[in-house]
């Protein structure tokens, strides 16, 4: 029987394969919500090579995941060891990494996750639990206050959604006289830690007004919420990839997480107390992250969803199939280049025609085998940073984004018509999903599908939404969809 990876086996591995420090001498400074496998591609490969890059080992990661116990099953046995595996690099194709140190689910023990929030050892919490996860309405903004479940976390008991648990968390480590805080928000989302730090605010309203009060004047000099922007493409672990990493191992590792060699973590010099060393491994520490985070949301991520609507429809299961149409490439350019560059102030310096090569270049790896159904989920919380956006900017000079509007017109087919152009079965997962399919019920023709989905406000703000040109768009893009498929529209959506 092949061995599993665990802190037993580790002696078994190429030293240059062990993790720096040990494991086992690594105690949790960092508390981290959402822990898939982004984050363990990510932000804990930093604190990991933080930690041996100055020889400190009290950055450990208590990891809680939200929605299953599966990364608890995955990881628990190995000791919360697991590799990362990168297909395609010769230098160090894969690694092992030793910095979680525990995983919790917070619905076994919300108690558990509030007392491990508060705990004066831990000074980040950070969270990536996707833009659905903070459970706010993406066009303002704001905490959706009629949430039930926030209601009834507010009133006290255990919580179960990620703003409760935070709250309550920073409650109980004021009450404990607990030590200065940073929560730092790694999710997708336009200033997302000022975000943050406006929907704890607004949780705070349905708090007892005399904890609610006592808090807020806590966090002014205890917490702080920088913002952060974070980039590197995270696809779905194959079975294939679980017997790569095996290989090259030599023992089994059933939590592999594969992703791509690129790597990018800015984050606001804003700390409110101790912090690992990560600005000695990469991360760039900046005094304003906005210039950064637009350059990724709307290229990067606003390509990936064109990428993913128009690449499903036309019968691509890949990111690197879709783009490897020479059409679907030519249009995702054409879409950066007309309606997002016009939009962006880069950092100095920065460049930006590179930038969108590279892009061109990471989404065409065919190691890394990306789905856009899995790109496609969630669209009504992305859409409003990844195109909205740049469109209201388009739009307010006088613009006509095409290339955009076509690609909000993608969303808007694959969500009513929840099938690719060949007659295949598309898996639709939004959290809109019944609003949705509410506005759409009886409609089919493109005017009548675009006006039920502009009508929706948690996707698109009035202005937006009511803009005469935009509509204009949206329902010729949604007209060629239907009449001639993604293909024909590519045909008459190429370069500029």
């Amino acid at each position: 029987m092949t061995a599993r990876l665990c802190l037993g086996q580790l002696a078994q591995l190429p030293a240059g394969l062990r993790p720096v420090p040990s494991p086992g001498d690594v105690s949790v400074g960092v508390v981290h919500l959402g822990i898939g496998a982004f984050h363990r591609a990510h932000q804990a490969v930093y604190t990991q090579k933080a930690m041996g890059a100055d020889g400190t080992s009290g950055w450990g990661v208590c990891g809680v995941t939200q929605r299953s116990r599966s990364v608890v099953e995955l990881l628990a046995p190995q000791d919360c060891l697991y590799s990362v595996l990168v297909p395609g690099d010769d230098a160090s194709p894969v690694t092992v990494v030793g910095s979680v140190r525990e995983v919790l689910f917070a619905q076994d023990g919300p108690e558990e996750v509030v007392d491990r929030l508060a705990r004066p050892a831990t000074k980040v919490i950070s969270l990536t639990v996707s833009e659905k996860g903070y459970r706010f309405n993406p066009a303002t903004r704001r905490l959706s206050t009629d949430d039930p479940d926030l209601v009834a976390d507010a009133q006290g008991r255990p919580p179960v959604t990620v703003i409760g648990q935070l709250v309550a968390g920073l409650q109980a480590r004021r009450r404990q006289g607990g030590p200065p805080v940073t929560v730092l928000c790694c999710d997708n989302m336009t200033s997302n830690g000022t975000t943050l730090d406006q929907l704890v605010h607004d949780y705070c309203n349905l708090v007892a007004p005399a904890e609610a009060d006592a808090l807020v004047s806590w966090m002014e000099t205890h917490v702080t919420f920088p913002n952060t922007m974070v980039d590197r493409i995270v696809p779905a672990t194959t079975d294939q990839d679980l017997a790569t990493a095996a290989a090259l191992l030599g023992m089994e590792d059933r939590a592999v997480v594969v992703t791509e060699p690129f790597s990018q973590w800015v984050v606001e010099d804003r700390f409110a107390g101790p912090r690992p060393a990560w600005d000695k491994v990469g991360v760039e520490l900046v005094r304003d992250v906005a210039p950064y985070e637009e350059v990724k949301l709307r290229l990067l991520n606003g390509s990936h969803s064109a990428l993913a609507y128009l690449g499903a429809l036309a019968g691509y299961d890949l990111v690197s199939q879709a783009v490897g149409d020479q059409a679907l490439a030519a249009y995702v350019r054409a879409l950066m280049d007309t309606d997002v560059t016009p939009t962006l102030a880069p950092p100095s310096g920065f460049d930006l025609e590179g930038y969108k090569d590279a892009l061109m270049a990471r989404f065409a790896n065919p190691a890394l085998r990306h789905r856009t159904q899995q790109i496609a989920m969630d669209g009504s919380q992305k859409l409003p940073y990844r195109l909205l956006n740049p469109v209201r900017e388009r739009l307010a000079v006088g613009a006509e984004p095409h290339h955009a509007s076509l690609a909000v017109a993608a969303w808007m087919r694959y969500v009513s018509v929840a099938r690719a152009d060949d007659g295949r079965q598309l898996e639709v997962k939004d959290p809109l999903l019944g609003q949705l399919r509410a506005a759409l019920a009886g409609r089919s023709a493109p005017s009548e599908v675009a006006d039920a989905l502009l009508g929706v406000r948690a996707v698109f703000p009035a202005d937006v939404a009511e803009h005469p040109v935009f509509r204009r768009l949206v329902v010729e893009a949604l007209g060629v969809l239907s009449e001639h498929g993604a293909v024909g529209a590519l045909a008459a959506y190429g370069p500029a």
